[in-house]
């Protein structure tokens, strides 16, 4: 590892299977959105050298590669977001305020140039993330720890792993997003036999936060490399009171009727110069925190949803690329994952350290397991030892739609209440949809549109 230590930024990039299924407030347009906002300004970020490490999760890909899709995509920003601002802006002006609208029509002016740079790539969101995307992850985003059996986890595994060597050839050099930063070490020997060789997870419950021990590698008894995230670091971006509450910053809960966000977090109209000005001293500030962090040695890796970036916070995109540059102005080792690893020293697994974990709040499995979410767990352990119990009559139409059902997604908006009662319906209609293939037992096509094209059932069905 290079001296005195190396940062890494990994960035998990995931969306649900929205893609068919509702469009506003809760659907597909979640997808539309952070192309425009998120997924559009990383790949320039990316292609302009910047050197982070993405993970891209197959159900995403399905859909971004999806029939139509992007086709969609295009019409939403071409057509429903200029028609969306032009209402509040009118409505603005009708009211005499005419500073609101201004800000409304430059907020349009940047849905138009998302328009045109998905068009200058052909509507190719995915071949724009191509030659950058480093990590796998599981077929479906599922909580590997809460599974039923060493064949459920198979099934997440290979499907995801066959998906990503796929579509991004053989560079693959075996990292894999462990959904919500879950894992348990029964699980350590499963991702070895998928070709598994390194996975993030957070130890943070275990440490406690800003502990030195974060920034080593630890060895699996079983072979793969886990490698704690700096909770530290991640939570002066992540965490409440983060960098994204800044008075500054876009607030991204205040909105218009047409679900437009035209002012800061300080309640001012919404000004781009004030906001990018504060982006660029965090941006600082964290690469200044990140130098004295590995001034001693080890390896600090920052990870966050990609989505955070320009979806969740309007001004992530430019924090991204200041960062980029402050670490080079200050000396810092900002690596990619996998060239960090491959340099870093690490240590055996601490004995005794056996209890699920994950990212979530609390960091155990409750957010995807406890009160609002025990009935999801539960049908979804009882539907895969129903596929498992169907042997080699189970229909690929039943496997997409169990791999849909065991998305963490649902679980997620139902405890944290974030989609009203989309979660609940889709995950009852995907269970409802799973039964009646197994009723049938015909291979008729899946209601699940673009998922898991590349699906292999034989993992599941393997000792």
């Amino acid at each position: 590892m290079p001296a005195p230590g190396a940062v890494s930024v990994v960035l998990h990039t995931h969306m649900p299977y929205v893609e068919g299924y509702g469009t506003w407030p809760f659907g597909e347009e979640w997808l539309w959105e952070a192309v425009a906002t998120c997924y559009l300004p990383l790949a320039r970020l990316l292609d302009a050298g910047a050197p982070l490490t993405l993970s891209l999760t197959p159900v995403l890909c399905d859909q971004l590669e999806a029939p139509g899709a992007l086709d969609r995509c295009a019409a939403f920003l071409r057509e429903v977001r200029p028609a969306s601002h032009r209402l509040d802006v009118d409505a603005c002006l009708s009211a005499g305020n005419a500073e609101l609208a201004a800000e409304l029509e430059r907020a349009a002016g940047q849905y138009a140039a998302a328009l045109a740079e998905l068009e200058a790539c052909g509507r190719d969101v995915l071949g724009r993330f191509a030659p950058h995307v480093a990590w796998a992850s599981s077929a479906t985003h599922a909580i590997l720890p809460l599974l039923a059996s060493d064949a459920g986890v198979r099934l997440q595994l290979h499907v995801g792993v066959d998906a990503h060597r796929v579509r991004f050839g053989e560079r693959w050099r075996g990292g894999l997003w462990l959904p919500e930063c879950a894992h348990e070490p029964w699980l350590d020997p499963l991702l070895e036999e998928a070709g598994v060789h390194a996975a993030c997870v957070e130890l943070t419950g275990a440490f406690g936060p800003g502990d030195p021990r974060h920034l080593t590698p630890l060895r699996s008894p079983a072979g793969p490399l886990l490698v704690p995230i700096d909770r530290a670091l991640v939570d002066l971006v992540w965490g409440p009171g983060g960098y994204p509450a800044a008075g500054p910053y876009r607030d991204e809960h205040r909105r218009t009727a047409r679900d437009h966000r035209p002012w800061a977090n300080d309640g001012a109209i919404y000004d781009p110069l004030r906001a990018r000005d504060r982006a660029r001293a965090d941006a600082a500030d964290l690469a200044a925190r990140c130098e004295r962090r590995v001034r001693g040695g080890g390896l600090s890796v920052l990870a966050f949803d990609s989505e955070l970036f320009g979806h969740h916070w309007h001004e992530g995109p430019v924090f991204l690329e200041a960062f980029v540059e402050a670490c080079e102005a200050r000396g810092v080792p900002l690596l990619p994952l996998d060239d960090a690893l491959a340099g870093a020293e690490s240590a055996p697994w601490p004995a005794g350290l056996d209890e699920p974990t994950s990212w979530g709040q609390p960091p155990t499995l409750w957010t995807w397991s406890g009160p609002r979410a025990a009935d999801i767990a539960w049908a979804q352990r009882a539907a895969e030892l129903r596929a498992l119990a169907a042997g080699p009559e189970v229909t690929e139409r039943a496997v997409r739609e169990l791999l849909a059902l065991q998305a963490s997604d649902w679980a997620f908006l139902e405890t944290r209440e974030l989609a009203g009662p989309y979660a609940r319906e889709r995950f009852e209609g995907h269970l409802g949809n799973f039964h009646e293939a197994l009723r049938t037992l015909v291979s008729a096509p899946s209601a699940v549109r673009g998922l898991a094209p590349h699906l292999r059932i034989a993992p599941l069905l393997e000792p």
